[in-house]
């Protein structure tokens, strides 16, 4: 590369908590450490992960930014059109994202089983272990109350239309789902490791986020959700500063830092 090329890196993941589940854990926490400290931006999407860069990676304060993930409520809203036809006798549980072991998926499937209640739960999304969720819902009795239909190109009726968005995830950088699913109304229930999500409840509306460590926490959190009595959608959840408009300024203002 030309000498004044500059390099800006964007990361998507707290290492920490995705280097451990990944091939090659050790070779790639050395990569991290050598060659992230030697660009001139590392572009952060929460508070946590600048704090992991800093102290882990050894990447210098001052070349770390924090950039929050764009969503366009507005334009999320107006998508959502007719809400997704849904039992109106039974909570509605939503969750999303690609079926791997990253997403949690499967423990979702397992402490659903022993929910209280009524209730039903839609995972969208496609993946490796689908056959393995089906097989675990179906040993477990639940084909009729936990359905997997698939990638959906617009998700936003769904997470509209739903009690609850659910995020069990092993770990995450900042969840786009989990953000979208606040614009849409929609209040979640995440694990601590999905990432920022903790920075967003501190922000957002109160009750909008419930952050429940896995297991019993997770499971009391998930039988606290009655079936919404109010008209759907719900009023935007998401806190300031998602805004595309925002975000795009800010990235030219880290251009403009460095260049």
């Amino acid at each position: 590369l030309p000498l004044r090329t500059r390099i800006i890196v964007r990361e998507a993941n707290m290492p920490s908590l995705s280097l451990p589940g990944g091939p090659r854990p050790g070779l790639m926490r050395w990569l991290y450490r050598r060659y992230y400290p030697r660009a001139d931006a590392v572009i952060c999407t929460s508070h946590m992960m600048m704090g992991e860069m800093a102290g882990d990676i050894g990447v210098a304060r001052t070349r770390l930014h924090l950039l929050p993930n764009p969503v366009d409520a507005p334009a999320l809203r107006a998508a959502i059109g007719t809400l997704a036809a849904e039992d109106g006798n039974s909570v509605r549980f939503i969750a999303a994202g690609r079926l791997t072991r990253q997403k949690g998926f499967d423990r979702l499937i397992e402490t659903f089983a022993n929910l209280p209640g009524e209730s039903r739960l839609t995972i969208l999304g496609e993946g490796p272990e689908r056959k393995a969720l089906e097989a675990m819902r179906d040993n477990l009795g639940l084909s009729d109350k936990i359905h997997l239909p698939g990638f959906a190109q617009k998700p936003w009726p769904h997470y509209a239309a739903a009690d609850a968005f659910l995020m069990p995830s092993r770990w995450e950088g900042m969840p786009n789902a989990a953000l979208e699913a606040l614009a849409c109304g929609t209040p979640v229930i995440a694990t601590p490791e999905s990432g920022a999500i903790a920075e967003i409840a501190k922000a957002a509306p109160a009750g909008a986020v419930t952050v429940a460590s896995w297991g019993e926490g997770f499971a009391a959190a998930m039988a606290e959700i009655s079936i919404g009595g109010e008209e759907k959608p719900g009023p935007n959840l998401l806190p300031p500063g998602h805004e595309p408009a925002a975000v795009a300024r800010r990235f030219e203002n880290i251009i403009r830092q460095i260049c």
